[in-house]
């Protein structure tokens, strides 16, 4: 079996992959067009972010098998058009879901003990304790809005802090355990001090974090977005934070995350946020740790194994 690889990975890809007896292209530089002209290859084709895996590039796949995100979201590909063709789609949100869980909780200690902005004034001269006094996750109520691999994660680095930990997934039920509680949305909104969002993107959930969305919250002072950029509408953020209906946000992704080539309307967005010092940007970096980053191909090695084992019997 042939499998295509279009975007870099961790070294250990390739012997692993071997491994299982599968012969491996290696292409991390491959431009689109070249993708189109050969991509009737391959039985298999193991994909990050660089180009989107629709139908115009499917048409031609009449061999492929499977298709691999290495990571967890797989908005860049057309479930529809697989499913047509009979194609798998395999991901691996196990690989980088600690590596994500750690990020998240870095961002919200940081965002809670202003530990950026204390950096930078000191490094600037200015020595203020009172400005920069911390705020406890002790007794805290934190809503979780997704509970899968991300989600469940990050729960559980919470579970030692003394927090209630509450849960609302649309797609999930029967998720309750020893440190979080399964809720309905209305619940989630009630309570929720803090709000964490680990959804993937899809129709349903692109731009489900807006305005109106946010100010049904009863007592919500914080956000962090570790999931998509495209869930989350940053102008309203921005607006709730300026009106002070929220006291910080943590984001590790943005709507457009092509910082140089943003419309007017977003470059103002943006260039409003990062004047905040409640805000805390970070680039999209939250799973993307170097042992997540072997992780990755570990556990997607497994899976295509799993696949090719199923397939010849």
């Amino acid at each position: 079996m042939k499998v295509l690889i279009i975007d870099e990975m961790h070294e250990s890809i390739t012997p692993l992959l071997n491994e299982i007896n599968l012969e491996v292209d290696y292409r991390p530089k491959i431009k689109r067009h070249e993708i189109l002209s050969i991509i009737e290859n391959y039985e298999g084709l193991i994909v990050r972010s660089k180009t989107p895996i629709d139908a115009e590039l499917l048409i031609n796949a009449k061999k492929l098998k499977f298709v691999a995100r290495a990571g967890a979201g797989v908005d860049n590909v057309d479930l529809e058009e697989l499913e047509k063709r009979n194609i798998q789609l395999l991901n691996a949100p196990e690989g980088n879901r600690d590596a994500l869980a750690e990020h998240t909780m870095g961002m919200l200690l940081s965002l809670f003990n202003k530990i950026n902005t204390a950096d930078q004034e000191i490094r600037n001269g200015k020595w203020d304790r009172e400005g920069n006094r911390g705020v406890e996750l002790i007794g805290k109520t934190i809503g979780l809005m997704g509970f899968g691999n991300m989600g469940s994660a990050f729960a559980k680095r919470l579970s030692s802090f003394g927090c209630e930990i509450l849960a609302f997934d649309a797609e999930k039920s029967g998720f309750s355990n020893e440190y979080v509680k399964e809720v309905k949305l209305e619940e989630l909104k009630e309570k929720s001090q803090i709000l964490s969002i680990h959804i993937p993107l899809n129709s349903k959930n692109r731009g489900i974090v807006n305005y109106k969305f946010l100010s049904e919250f009863k007592k919500l002072n914080y956000i962090i977005n570790t999931s998509r950029g495209e869930v989350l509408i940053l102008k309203d953020l921005l607006k709730l934070l300026q009106e002070q209906k929220l006291k910080g946000a943590a984001l590790d992704v943005l709507e457009n995350e092509k910082i140089q080539n943003l419309n007017s309307q977003e470059l103002f967005v943006f260039q409003e946020l990062t004047k905040l010092k409640n805000v805390i940007l970070t680039p999209h970096v939250a799973g993307w740790s170097f042992e997540s980053y072997e992780k990755i191909n570990k556990v997607l090695s497994q899976k295509i194994k799993l696949l090719v084992e199923k397939s010849d019997n």
